[in-house]
């Protein structure tokens, strides 16, 4: 799968040798991923720099992974796989899961693995189909370094879907639109309600591409359930009358 069009030069600089498979990437968003209605039929000039370099915005965020470990990303709602392919092609220390509830989405992203041949290139990736509360799901991908979601759902119910999937000190990483700051200071609470704390709002510039909005929460050691079950406990309000 090729193109005569020219790539974009940042697409040199953040996919290194595995630009082509980036093209490709491109190519099938910009072919299938609009027949199929996963991208919008006047989006197709406009892949590069509205949605694929746009999701690499969230590699320079992922840290660094341990030595012979890679770093375990879970993408909730990847519909036409984004960001989580565009993060597995410029990051050669990542362990991918896309989670898909739609048959239609989750086939076209096991297609789209297959077409671009991201096993054989040595990518770890794989799709599990379901809403991020399935038991199954969460059995999959519990325990997370992070969990991406791009447009998928407000703050608050993000945070209740996602925080079960991340480890303790993993972090949720949401790709927002421009009111991303305003929808952070409404639903910080419920944030704070599933352990996801020192939450943030940026805009990352990615050369060639669209601003990313991110907002960033850190999972921490007890949810707002714990906390309040701790004070119970101390109060005696859960102990056996006499």
């Amino acid at each position: 799968m090729t193109t005569s069009e020219p790539i974009p030069h940042a697409a040199f600089a953040v996919f290194g040798d595995r630009v082509e498979l980036a093209v490709n990437y491109v190519e099938f968003l910009r072919s299938a991923g609009i027949e199929r209605g996963l991208i919008g039929p006047r989006e197709g000039d406009r892949i590069w720099e509205r949605h694929v370099l746009n999701s690499t915005a969230v590699a320079s965020r992922l840290g660094v992974g341990e030595s012979n470990r890679r770093i375990s990303v879970t993408d909730i709602g990847s519909g036409a796989g984004l960001p989580g392919i565009p993060l597995a092609l410029c990051r050669t220390d990542l362990e991918l899961t896309l989670v898909e509830p739609l048959l239609r989405r989750s086939n076209f992203l096991e297609e789209a693995i297959e077409v671009l041949g991201l096993k054989e290139a040595g990518i770890e990736i794989r799709v599990i189909r379901g809403r991020a509360e399935d038991a199954d799901v969460v059995a999959g991908a519990k325990e997370s370094d992070v969990v991406t979601a791009r447009a998928v759902a407000p703050l608050a119910k993000l945070a209740g879907w996602c925080s079960p999937l991340i480890r303790q000190g993993g972090q949720l990483i949401a790709l927002k639109g421009e009111s991303a700051s305003k929808e952070l200071e409404r639903d910080a609470s419920a944030l704070r309600k599933n352990g996801l704390v020192d939450a943030h709002f940026e805009t990352v510039e990615v050369p060639g591409a669209d601003p990313t909005y991110l907002i960033t929460a850190t999972k921490s050691g007890t949810t707002a359930a714990d906390t309040s079950k701790v004070r119970r406990d101390k109060l005696g309000t859960n102990k056996r009358r006499k």
